[in-house]
């Protein structure tokens, strides 16, 4: 009996231990119940804080621990959203984004306005103030689009992009009319406010890149990292409400900031997403629910009212938005639902806007009841919207990725003889984790077990220390792969010959693909250059690049890439080019291409078609590379595309590349790739002759299928 009374199981709960038992057990639970009747998780968490709060069954309050747990995970998800978005689409996009929160801002502002003072006869304050409302939105179904794969399509994109844009023009608008109201707009109101923002905007955008990159470059601890990024959301949302706006605009653009140096594929990216998703965010949706009151419905006419026309509203104004959206930019059905889905659900801002307002005492009855600027039936209604929005907004949402992902799955690659197979012989424990992150950035399909790393131990060797080592340095490239959510195929091999060790057990294999990895304080010395070019090279005919790493590859800012004359028109010029596209696409980092106007005209093609950051400059004398060269920075990429001697695309100064790389770029990180070629030993993946290459590389992902058609039709 002692020991039941060590707990108080009254309720509500007030034993921290059993309150975090019992969420836990809800964040399990509940997802596992709903989805076998088709409602989404998300949806799920909602429905099980309403029925755990203080309106369900009083399981236990929203006190202060939840909302803090709330509020964290609600700035969790506007970072993720900063974070995730395709920076090179977002650029590209960024008018559309203009265009669609002006859409989803003025429609809902206008709708509401009207909606307020003449059929609920509201004063133009509280119809303005309840116009915002309807215009914020909060990116709820972001988690569920971004688990199921089509977080970068387009429509999403651009909505991520609007919602910061109307988001901020509607937190503006609730600054302004409480300003008003207390009457504090006047010229000094308004300076006041636009040099913080401007202030607040230069900060994160310009000093917070800065700061992310010098940390991640000295510190390589996992744990150190993660709070790091905490550290990073949660300052940006403290800046942004000291500008005076609200904090979730802080933690978007604190995304925004540290998206090229977090790569998409980084093992602190998975933790990132992890996290949140099973912690974070399931707190907020938790949170979010215990505010929803059933008996609202039943309290008076007045609240069913004015619930009622905002829930037609503001759903109405969304859908006409993204209805707009659809047929100004021919998106399709599906698009119009993510971008429907994505702008539906009111929570955050809307939250924010509907207290603050309730909180502003306006005059008093002559019962000397108190006039608010908005009233208790506004507070319900909203409470009840919320629920309404986040359902709808969840079903629609999680129909329209459904349905672009089983779109976009149909044409992937299943037949095990085209998968690509990317080999990485590893030596040496302390380069492994790059050479493996290498690995998983150049990939290009979503075949999570594509990696193979190769340890070889010499048959001649009676000592069992490197037999041990070499078990040990396989199951550190597998724990780091784990990390990122792939899997390594763990290859150990006994040999007489490295080379021969490589070469076999890439023909055994059917790789495509073979990284080689340098130590970060040696350069390429005489030996390795002879077991590659009188060794794999001649034998093994795959993509191979040979990285040395000297710096994290998120903390790069630029790829500079040197393209020989005649590139184009090599076998193997279409699969070296993903991988650098591939490159570009995870890290966010910028393209230089240095090339001859022919092979540039090419790349621009596929540029044009899959948009990222690039730059082409003219290049063809190798005699300058050294010239060239001065134009280097020091925190750039140098990828160097070269030849095996007497091929087509070989240059005789190509040989001095090495001593170059050797005497001027010990400090620069560095990828010679060295292509497939017409002549050397036939590849066992993938046929050269009479360029049957294109059915393979169509089936690597939509940058392959590009490529293809226009070797085709060149």
């Amino acid at each position: 009996m002692e020991l039941l009374n060590i707990f108080d199981t009254t309720l509500p709960l007030t034993n921290p231990v059993l309150k975090f038992l019992s969420i836990l057990v809800i964040i399990l639970v509940a997802p596992i119940i709903l989805n076998k009747i088709k409602i989404p998780h998300l949806l799920g968490l909602i429905i099980a804080g309403a029925i755990i709060g203080p309106n369900g069954i009083n399981l236990m309050e929203r006190d202060s621990s939840i909302i803090l747990s709330g509020t964290a995970g609600l700035l969790y998800i506007m970072f993720l959203a900063g974070l995730e978005i395709d920076l090179a689409e977002f650029k590209k996009n960024s008018k559309k984004s203009l265009v669609f929160g002006l859409y989803t801002f003025s429609i809902p502002m206008v709708m509401g306005t009207l909606t307020g003072l003449y059929v609920l006869g509201f004063s133009l304050a509280t119809s303005i103030l309840l116009a915002s409302m309807f215009a914020s939105h909060t990116l709820i179904a972001y988690p569920l689009i971004s688990k199921m794969g089509v977080a970068k399509n387009k429509a999403v994109n651009i909505t991520v992009g609007g919602t910061m844009i109307t988001d901020t023009l509607a937190l503006l608008v609730l600054a302004v009319i409480v300003g008003m109201t207390t009457g504090e707009v006047n010229t000094e109101f308004w300076v006041r406010l636009t040099i913080s923002i401007l202030v607040f905007g230069l900060i994160v955008m310009l000093l917070f890149p800065i700061i992310g990159r010098w940390f991640l470059k000295r510190y390589d601890d996992s744990v150190s990292q993660y709070i790091f990024v905490l550290v990073m959301v949660y300052l940006g949302a403290v800046l942004a409400e000291m500008a005076g706006i609200e904090a979730i605009i802080g933690a978007f653009l604190s995304g925004l900031a540290l998206n090229r140096l977090i790569l998409h594929t980084s093992p602190l990216m998975n933790r990132i997403e992890f996290v949140g998703n099973a912690i974070f965010i399931p707190f907020f949706l938790i949170g979010v629910g215990m505010l929803i009151d059933y008996r609202a419905f039943f309290k008076d006419i007045e609240t069913i009212k004015v619930a009622s026309v905002m829930i037609i509203v503001a759903t109405t104004a969304k859908f006409l938005a993204a209805w707009i959206t659809q047929k100004t930019y021919k998106f399709s059905v599906d698009e119009r639902r993510l971008i429907f889905g994505l702008s539906n659900a009111q929570a955050a801002a809307t939250l924010a806007a509907v207290l603050v307002g309730y909180n502003i005492i306006i005059g008093e009855t002559e019962t000397g009841e108190p006039i608010r600027l908005l009233s208790e039936s506004i507070l319900n209604g909203t409470i009840l919207m919320i629920l309404f929005t986040c359902t709808i907004a969840s079903f629609v949402a999680q129909k329209g990725a459904q349905n672009i992902a089983l779109l976009e799955s149909t044409e992937s690659a299943d037949e095990e003889e085209n998968q690509e197979k990317i080999l990485i012989p590893i030596s040496n424990i302390e380069t492994t984790d790059e050479l493996i992150n290498l690995g998983v950035l150049i990939k290009s399909n979503n075949n999570k077990d594509g990696l193979y790393a190769l340890s070889i131990v010499d048959n001649n060797s009676m000592d069992g220390s490197a037999d041990k080592h070499a078990k040990k340095i396989l199951r550190k490239a597998s724990v780091t792969a784990s990390a990122t959510d792939n899997f390594v195929h763990e290859l150990l091999r006994y040999d007489l010959n490295i080379v021969n060790g490589i070469t076999s057990v890439a023909k055994e294999n059917k790789i495509t693909d073979l990284i080689l990895g340098l130590h970060i304080n040696k350069g390429i010395s005489e030996s390795f250059l002879g077991n590659l070019t009188e060794g794999i090279l001649t034998k093994c005919n795959v993509t191979t690049l040979i990285y040395k790493p000297t710096q994290p590859f998120g903390t790069i800012k630029r790829h500079i890439i040197i393209v020989p004359e005649n590139a184009e028109k090599e076998i193997g010029f279409p699969f070296w080019l993903i991988k650098v596209w591939n490159i570009a696409r995870n890290s966010g980092a910028k393209l230089l291409f240095y090339a001859n106007n022919d092979t540039l005209k090419f790349i621009e093609e596929i540029q044009s078609k899959h948009p990222i950051e690039c730059v082409f400059e003219e290049f063809s004398n190798w005699d300058d590379f050294l010239i060239l060269a001065r134009s280097f920075r020091k925190d750039d990429n140098l990828i160097i595309v070269l030849s095996r001697k007497g091929k087509l695309s070989y240059h005789g100064n190509m040989t001095k590349i090495p001593s170059y790389l050797n005497k001027y770029f010990r400090g620069t990180s560095y990828i010679l790739i060295y292509p497939m070629q017409t002549g050397v030993a036939d590849s066992s993946q993938i046929q050269l002759k009479n360029a049957t290459f294109i059915e393979p590389l169509e089936k690597l992902d939509e940058i392959g299928k590009t490529i293809a058609k226009i070797f085709r039709r060149k």
